[in-house]
């Protein structure tokens, strides 16, 4: 494997080891102190509030069976090859023209809420670490507070558990998708003989954005599946 690949590995891993030792009480206490609860507004739902709903793997069964055209290669690619081929660690939803959902009606309600994705589940909830303004690495536990929605309301025990649950679920199944991306870029790029070649894959970044087709290969279900995109496939989203 490339040094690249391996440190991008060790990062995981330790975000892996230190998720996996985050008090669950300290979680339940936060979102119980947030008290969020949904007003509606759908700003969420937008892409130039939140950019991409990152699809897990988990996500992926049930807009295969129902709504396909909705799925769409995630828009930050991650890797390159020698090629040209660029590689991403997933699927993210489709949105509108105007960023909005595809799923998010004309009254800022969701159409498949019984069926919603694992991030809109948990949001605004999260447990990652992430630099602050002074780049001291803490730990993040609520995306936009105070800037939609309602505060302080009840929540009990029981829903607290099974909120902070949730999240510890769906950061973990992230984290680790991402590790099997990393490892599974490392096996094909060594059975393929291909390389990263910083250059072309900045000249495939740019082909892309003039609008050009690229081949971009998703990870999905532990293997790459190919893909042709150009870049108007990606309108709404604010940075493809």
């Amino acid at each position: 494997m490339k040094m690249s690949i391996q440190n991008h590995i060790l990062t995981l891993r330790q975000d892996e080891a230190a998720l996996l030792g985050y008090p669950e009480d300290e979680l339940i206490s936060i979102i119980r102190d947030v008290g969020f609860a949904c007003d509606g507004c759908g700003r969420c739902c937008t892409s130039s509030y939140n950019g991409h709903v990152f699809l897990l793997d988990r996500d992926l069964p049930y807009l295969r069976t129902h709504h396909p055209e909705a799925l769409i290669p995630a828009p930050d690619f991650d890797y390159g090859d020698s090629d040209g081929t660029l590689y991403v660690s997933g699927y993210a939803l489709g949105v509108h023209e105007d960023g909005r959902c595809l799923f998010l009606d004309s009254e800022s309600r969701c159409e498949i809420y019984e069926n919603r994705f694992s991030i809109c589940r948990i949001y605004p909830y999260m447990l990652h670490r992430e630099p602050d303004a002074d780049g001291v690495v803490e730990w993040r536990q609520i995306s936009g507070l105070g800037e939609h929605g309602e505060y302080h309301g009840e929540i009990t025990e029981e829903e607290g558990t099974m909120i902070a649950r949730q999240v510890l679920s769906y950061e973990l199944d992230f984290i680790r998708q991402q590790i099997g991306f990393w490892e599974a870029i490392g096996r094909f790029f060594d059975e393929q003989n291909l390389r990263h070649v910083r250059k072309i894959y900045d000249q495939s970044l740019r082909r892309f954005q003039k609008g050009e087709p690229v081949r971009v290969m998703v990870y999905a279900g532990g293997s790459f599946e190919e893909h042709i995109v150009r870049i108007g496939e990606y309108r709404g989203f604010s940075s493809p």
